[in-house]
């Protein structure tokens, strides 16, 4: 690398000529470096040590810790020279790291700054408050679609927003009964979250209290309209929570799922809260309720609801069907991981979950993902309402596809399974496997 020409003002400071004028404090100069620097070389740098480069002319900085100091808000690498000329040690905008004196002391985990391919341009988040580094994702990448299905409306919603600088969510509800239920969910979810906020730091005990806040006023909404029949109607609710990049945190109840696509395998952060889990039929009875099976095999709670936990669905809860969702906590390396997806279950009944992530994986981009999503569910035959929402991650990237030729087919074993489905009827993927496997051996 070229350097310019110092200039007549410039001074410049060996390592050992640093360490004597640090000592002797002959001048104002030395004085003046000898106050700032003795703390840092007398120990290893902490978040509070910021200021490392100390002027010693308008064209050339000194570095105090000796050997050149690169920081990146207030994380600090150690490296091998004393002089830095008009700026940082920063090659192609890459901080240089020597990991194994330091990092462990200052929490830096640079996984967590992940690796993008071309099309991911995420800037980092750098907290005031804290030094650690992590990514900015941006909410203009999220892919969204959704399809009608055999059904005469979509009952389906999607949000995502941006609740701080930081922190950020996405939504997914699957109603059922009328759109009463899931409309106003999707109308004020956000006010919800944001008054959690304000009591809890926790994200997972903010989740659960919006989700029973929120139930609590769309009860309130439904019975000012006086209409009875209102109160019947409910939705899914799965809601992810993604701060400072890394930390994510999803709450649940009902069938709609949330998945992490992780080196290209899909890991399940979501677990369908229908009948036929013994914790949830056990509550369902022990509330007084009973579970009953339809022709084909699906579980119902008093023969009405597919489902042990919704927001709504008021004329269930004296038996067991609560509003109190099943929160999941992760930490996203974006080194490894590839997207975030939310799906309701006109597409979970028919795609596994290996299956979404590779379909997605074939994708270009998210939007288009999402679409190729939406519509392989209607090849396969959903009679149901199926939309999906995914977030790309670090590891985006455009992989080929694991799925056999033919499961991008038509699926007769698919659709005559879910053709046995009623309106209101919701199952979950277990229940299809063994008569897939059946019609595919």
């Amino acid at each position: 690398m070229s350097r310019e020409p110092i200039g007549e003002e410039s001074v410049i400071m060996s390592r050992s000529a640093l360490l004597k004028v640090v000592s002797c404090g002959r001048s104002a100069l030395s004085h003046q470096t000898q106050m700032r620097a003795r703390p840092l070389l007398e120990s290893p740098p902490t978040p509070d040590q910021v200021s490392l480069l100390l002027p010693v002319s308008r064209n050339s900085y000194v570095c105090c810790v000796c050997a050149c100091a690169c920081a990146l808000d207030q994380q600090v690498c150690w490296t091998s020279r004393c002089v830095l000329e008009q700026q940082l040690c920063v090659l192609d905008q890459q901080v240089c790291v020597r990991w194994a004196s330091y990092a462990a002391r200052l929490g830096v985990d640079w996984d967590s700054l992940g690796i993008w391919d071309r099309r991911q341009e995420d800037p980092l988040l750098l907290p005031s408050s804290v030094g650690t580094p992590s990514t900015q994702v941006s909410l203009s990448r999220v892919g969204s679609a959704s399809v009608l299905g055999c059904r005469k409306q979509n009952e389906d919603r999607l949000r995502v927003g941006r609740l701080q600088d930081n922190l950020l969510y996405l939504a997914v509800f699957d109603g059922h009964g009328g759109v009463h239920a899931a409309d106003y969910c999707h109308a004020h979810l956000d006010t919800h979250l944001r008054e959690a906020l304000e009591e809890e730091e926790d994200l997972e005990k903010v989740l659960t209290h919006a989700f029973l806040n929120l139930d609590k006023a769309l009860h309130r909404h439904l019975c000012h309209y006086g209409n009875t029949s209102h109160l019947t109607a409910g939705t899914t609710a799965t809601v992810a929570m993604l701060r400072d990049g890394v930390e994510l945190v999803v709450g649940s109840v009902g069938d709609s799922r949330a998945l992490l696509c992780r080196n290209g395998r899909a890991h399940k952060l979501t677990h369908d809260h229908t009948p036929d889990r013994k914790d949830e039929r056990h509550r369902v009875k022990s509330s007084g309720g009973f579970v009953a099976w339809n022709s084909v095999g699906v579980a119902y709670v008093d023969g009405r609801l597919a489902m042990t936990r919704s927001i709504g669905d008021f004329h269930l809860k004296h038996h067991g069907v609560i509003a109190t969702p099943e929160t999941t906590r992760r930490t996203v390396h974006h080194s490894h991981d590839n997207f975030l997806a939310l799906t309701t279950d006109g597409i979970n009944f028919l795609l596994s979950d290996q299956e979404i992530c590779d379909v997605i994986k074939q994708s270009h981009n998210p939007t288009e993902a999402a679409e190729l999503i939406a519509q392989q569910a209607l090849q396969y035959g959903t009679e149901d309402n199926s939309s999906i929402l995914i977030l790309p991650l670090g590891s985006w990237t455009t992989q080929p596809s694991s799925l056999h030729p033919s499961l991008h087919l038509y699926s007769m074993s698919r659709n005559l399974v879910t053709s046995g489905r009623g309106t209101e009827s919701v199952s979950s993927q277990s229940e299809v496997e063994p008569l897939y496997n059946l019609f595919t051996q």
